[in-house]
């Protein structure tokens, strides 16, 4: 297994750790894998607490929280990344929460009179005394995941290890509310709704105490309302690009909630988020992790020459940790879900085995998306969004005029793959990574994937049981990443030598 390489020093004195892009993955992915873990163990219990349809009105309301997230701070949270002196990333910080906080405070009006108009559109009226709880959870950050600006000047300072607690906080709380709400008399939508909400606040005030404790005299010291204000006059540009290149990226995400419920009912709505919730698990995991390293080191490589190769090593990684569980799952995925989560939920892993065709792709090229960023094409990164919003919507047209949801997220999926797979080329062109390294990292993964989907599709056609088809599954997906663990230095330092990593 080819290690990621060690990125150089940055030459920012106010920062003197290292910069090892595998030690930063490994402490993101850990307090990940803990939370996700979690949100897992407890899928099971809350299938069979709530209703499909609780479900589909969940994924309206953070559809809707999703995208207000993206324009209440206008993306400045990223331009705390850039600057070689933390005290104007001090500043760009204050000045991002700040340009939430109004934002937040202006959002107040527009939900309260639009709220009769988005249950309406929607078909979904049951979602409507619940929309303006989307003020707190919007201005808190998100579900459990800790508020961009604070996440950013973490990582900034690259205190992974404080991000991986918040995420297991967050999910700790959230998970905790939910079960809470479904065992008493609060299991449909409203338990759900309160629970998100729940997660959303504990994790960023715990993020912002620890960010306090460490940072306060700095910040004491550095931010004024004259300096704030002029980072966010410099940035100001960036910040549009940014902020209609995301909000563009992250309505295309929503699009298949809002559609499907406009096209059909919050029952498949909550299909298809129940099975793109576990679905975006391994993105969760690793790559989201990868992702949020990625955009510090790749700007360190870029200036050192040696972007190539963090490139080709990043991509091999994320090739590797995706081709083969989410082959396994489009194998399997109507009978894991039957076997875990209840006979009601097999259309459900339906949709998974649908939308893995696309999940592929997604997964390998959207970590690496933000060297648009560093290579200062922001113009392209927003062109591409375009595109992307463009076909989900036609492709859940389609399916809906043709009355079928299968069909919508058939041609969601074949659309995805083919948007994401040139986002993906674009990368590897612009990074200068050789084609010839790539199509040979893509085949090696390949081969293992199919040879291991074949078998398992082999159970499938003597019509094993679903507990056994998930028992093969399992085992080769443990024997699999046994295999690429065991060269991985870090990760036997860790459990075996049970020291922290530098």
């Amino acid at each position: 297994m080819v290690n990621l390489p060690v990125s150089p020093n940055p030459q920012n004195p106010d920062n003197k750790k290292k910069t090892n892009f595998s030690a930063d993955i490994f402490k993101l992915v850990s307090g990940t894998a803990i939370s996700l873990a979690l949100g897992v163990l407890i899928m099971p219990l809350l299938a069979r607490l709530y209703a499909p349809a609780a479900f589909g009105v969940l994924a309206l309301f953070t559809s809707i929280a999703g995208i207000l997230a993206v324009i209440i701070s206008l993306r400045y949270e990223i331009t705390i990344m850039l600057p070689e002196s933390d005290k104007e990333a001090a500043n760009l910080l204050a000045g991002s929460l700040g340009v939430a906080t109004v934002n937040s405070l202006l959002s107040i009006p527009l939900v309260w009179f639009g709220a009769p108009f988005i249950g309406r559109w929607l078909k979904s009226p049951e979602l409507v005394p619940y929309l303006w709880l989307l003020i707190p959870v919007v201005f808190f950050g998100g579900v459990g995941a800790g508020h961009p600006a604070l996440n950013a000047w973490a990582s900034r300072k690259r205190n992974f290890t404080q991000i991986s607690t918040t995420r297991v906080i967050g999910s700790l709380t959230l998970n905790a509310a939910k079960l809470i709400a479904g065992f008493s008399s609060f299991n449909s939508a409203v338990g759900l709704i309160y629970g998100t909400l729940i997660g959303a606040i504990c994790s960023p005030f715990f993020l912002g105490w620890q960010i306090w404790r460490q940072d306060k005299i700095p910040f004491y010291e550095n931010i004024s309302l004259s300096q704030a204000l002029a980072g966010l006059k410099k940035y100001r540009k960036f910040s549009l690009y940014n902020t209609l290149s995301t909000l563009l990226n992250t309505v295309s995400w929503q699009v298949p909630s809002f559609m499907l419920s406009a096209f059909f009912s919050t029952t498949v709505v909550g299909y298809y988020a129940f099975g793109s919730q576990l679905l975006r698990v391994p993105m969760d995991l690793i790559g989201n992790s990868i992702g949020q390293a990625f955009y510090s080191h790749a700007a360190i490589a870029h200036r050192e020459g040696t972007l190539a190769v963090f490139v080709e090593n990043t991509f091999r990684r994320l090739v590797e940790y995706s081709f083969f569980p989410i082959l396994m799952l489009t194998v399997i995925g109507k009978d894991l879900f039957q076997v875990v989560f209840g006979s009601q939920w097999a259309e459900s892993g339906v949709y998974t085995q649908i939308l893995s065709i696309w999940m592929v792709f997604w997964f390998v090229s959207s970590p690496m998306s933000q060297l648009y960023s560093v290579l200062q094409k922001n113009e392209l990164f927003l062109g591409l969004n375009v595109v992307i919003l463009i076909t989900r919507i036609v492709s859940i047209w389609l399916g809906g005029v043709l009355e079928s949801p299968r069909l919508a997220l058939l041609f969601f999926s074949i659309s995805g793959a083919v948007v994401y797979g040139f986002l993906g080329a674009s990368i590897i062109f612009f990074s200068g990574v050789p084609w010839r390294r790539i199509v040979r990292i893509i085949l090696e993964n390949l081969a293992v994937s199919i040879l291991a989907a074949g078998a398992l599709f082999l159970f499938n056609l003597i019509h094993a049981a679903s507990w056994v088809q998930l028992i093969v599954a399992v085992v080769f997906i443990g024997i699999y990443f046994a295999y690429r663990l065991k060269d991985n230095e870090r990760v036997k330092h860790f459990f075996v030598k049970r020291t922290s990593i530098n």
